[in-house]
Parts: C-alpha cells; sequence; structure tokens
C-alpha cells in the first residue's frame, strides 16, 4: 500500500490577509516558514517529494531536505482577474454562482472541473511502489480536488471542506483504490 500525503504550503502574506493569490508567485513568510518546519517533522521521512511550481509551495517542501520533483499539475487554481483580490470583495451573487457550478470560472481564470480533472488524471497515473511515501506540497484547491478523487465526490466538495496553511492530509492507495485516512492535520503544528 502506498501512501500520498498532501501538504498545503505554509502561510503567505497573503493568506494572513485573506487574499486570494492563485497564481501569484508569493514567498512564505516568517510564519510559513515556521510552520513549514513544524510539518516536515509531524509528518517525518518521505521517499519522494513532488510539488507545485509556486515558491510557497517549493520553499515549504524545502524543509523536508530532499531532492523535490516540480510539477504543474499542482499550481494553485488560476483566480485570473481575482487574484490579488479579498475574498470579500467578490460580490456574493458571483460566489454564489460559482459554489453551485463547477464549471464557473472566475474572469480569464480555471474552473475546479478543470482543476479537478488535471489533479485526477495525475493521481490516477501516479507510479508508486509498494509501501512508498509520497509527498506533495501544492494548494488548498488541487488538495481539496485529490480529497474529492479519494471519496469518488464531485469537485464541488471544495465548498465543503476547509485546509489550513502548513496542514496535510493523507490518502493510502491500496490494489488501486484511494483511501482517506488523514484530513487537515495540524497538530502538532
Amino acid at each position: 500500500m502506498s501512501k500520498i500525503t498532501l501538504l498545503r504550503h505554509g502561510q503567505t502574506d497573503y493568506n494572513a490577509k485573506g487574499l486570494l493569490q492563485g497564481r501569484i508567485d508569493n514567498s512564505l513568510n516568517r510564519t510559513g516558514f515556521a510552520q513549514a518546519k513544524k510539518a516536515a517533522e509531524a509528518i517525518g521521512q518521505v521517499d519522494r517529494i513532488i510539488s507545485s511550481p509556486l515558491k510557497r509551495a517549493i520553499q515549504t517542501a524545502e524543509a523536508f531536505n530532499k531532492e523535490i520533483e516540480i510539477s504543474d499539475a499542482w499550481i494553485e487554481l488560476d483566480y485570473g482577474e481575482w487574484d490579488g483580490k479579498s475574498v470579500a470583495s467578490i460580490p456574493k451573487e458571483i460566489w454564489e454562482e460559482w459554489k453551485n457550478d463547477p464549471n464557473f470560472k472566475p474572469p480569464k481564470g480555471e474552473s475546479l472541473k478543470n482543476l479537478g480533472q488535471r489533479v485526477r488524471s495525475f493521481l490516477e497515473t501516479l507510479d508508486t511502489d509498494d509501501d512508498e511515501h509520497v509527498l506533495i506540497v501544492t494548494h488548498v484547491s488541487p488538495i481539496k480536488a485529490s480529497i474529492a478523487w479519494a471519496l469518488g465526490a464531485s469537485d464541488d466538495i471544495a465548498w465543503r471542506t476547509r485546509l489550513e496553511t502548513a496542514s496535510f492530509s493523507q490518502i493510502h492507495v491500496k490494489a488501486g483504490t484511494p483511501i482517506l485516512t488523514k484530513f487537515n492535520v495540524t497538530n502538532p503544528l
């Protein structure tokens, strides 16, 4: 049985301010670096690390002191013109439309359905050895899509889940079947 640990990057200044950062390539802040170190201690030994190409994910992955594979499949949802905006600045009716339609795209952005397809495609073709522990350092939306994959749920599950910065979730894969074993673990972070 292989194990996939999905780690959300540590905190950035945008996270602390409640701003959407999507594809904006921000660095971790001081809190984020401390969170990454604690997450590495909590997760322990991994055999392989795959990371989003964005700086905040790579900096989090570096806390494990191991070679990092970069994959565009794990980049955050493209918020398009909403990148850098506060959640509060998006009209409530637009949020409701987005929550009710997985095909909804922010202006010049990406839909949850498209993100879900790229994440599922990666997970379904991930080549692992038995008992291999793969760490994927990524962002909130790809992790939620991974959880939907593990549970056999639709992409709109994203609206019913919450992930803290530097939290991790785990999926065990046995005989090709994903099993969610941990979700949004921050303790002892």
